[in-house]
């Protein structure tokens, strides 16, 4: 008579956070939930709470995109008027900036007149 022993089997295919993150960004979650307070049939209190996380790219699809127009996630003060520029003209965020960088840049560079430039094997 020969004894047999009961294996355990694991699963070796798990589900990494990586993995689990990517399926809900790309398929979007949405979670929803209402918290009522009542005393004696007075409802004193409502909260309706509407989560929805997914990717940028799945939220403009779905037709959610209000932070394109929110000042402050363009980097744009309260206090400063946002200027509107013809859409043949517009520049992309953060250019004038470096456009006034370079602009720097080069008037040091004239400044300070030709320079040697080593030569090269």
């Amino acid at each position: 008579m020969s004894l047999q022993r009961a294996s355990l089997t694991h699963s070796t295919n798990s589900t990494s956070v990586a993995d689990l993150l990517e399926r809900v960004l790309d398929k979007g979650i949405v979670i929803a939930g209402d918290i009522r307070i009542k005393l004696v049939d007075i409802e004193l209190l409502t909260i309706q709470l509407r989560l929805v996380i997914c990717s940028v790219d799945k939220a403009r699809e779905m037709g959610i995109d209000w932070w394109s127009d929110n000042a402050m996630f363009k980097g744009l003060s309260k206090q400063e008027p946002a200027l509107a520029l013809p859409a043949a003209t517009a520049a992309a965020p953060g250019s004038a900036s470096i456009e006034d960088r370079l602009a720097r840049i080069e008037s040091l560079l004239i400044k300070q007149g030709p320079a040697e430039v080593p030569a090269q094997p």
